[in-house]
């Protein structure tokens, strides 16, 4: 298990997050630029090495009350991977993905290099771009996802 300054070393390298001293000498962490009122990305991060990350968009967690993930027991890589995720869930659509989406219900699924592809269903067909130029087309939502899955992307 971290220690609470190890967490807070690896928190505090996220230049997006800004700190907020709360009671009992808990922390939050929040990302301003959020696209919903979920600000919090980092909750009550406690002394004594408890604490909780937003990962209520994300798939493959646990997810307690207000879609919170507890990080007790989390290894530097897993705290890394989960702040990652959680900031790109509340990042604002860019220009690009607002050209290509509009107002359709995406997926967004990301590499372990940060490359994110965007899975969308138009047209009857299930699309996977990359920015602003379709990657793949697939007639259903299963073979989209075994694509992306098998060429090493998990879903935000």
């Amino acid at each position: 298990m971290l220690t609470f300054e190890e967490k807070l070393t690896i928190i505090s390298s996220f230049p997006q997050l800004k700190e907020k001293k709360v009671s009992l000498g808990r922390i939050n962490f929040q990302y301003e630029e959020s696209k919903s009122d979920k600000k919090n990305v980092v909750y009550h991060l406690h002394p004594n090495g408890n604490g909780f990350v937003y990962a209520g968009e994300l798939s493959g967690y646990e997810l307690g009350p207000k879609g919170m993930v507890n990080i007790r027991d989390f290894t530097k890589e897993q705290l890394t991977t989960i702040i990652e995720r959680s900031i790109a869930s509340l990042s604002p659509k860019s220009t690009v993905e607002a050209a290509i989406i509009g107002e359709e219900k995406e997926e967004k699924w990301v590499d372990e290099n940060q490359h994110t592809l965007i899975l969308i269903f138009e047209d009857e067909m299930w699309n996977i771009y990359a920015g602003l130029n379709l990657d793949a087309t697939f007639s259903t939502y299963e073979e989209a996802t075994s694509y992306l899955e098998e060429e090493g992307f998990t879903q935000l």
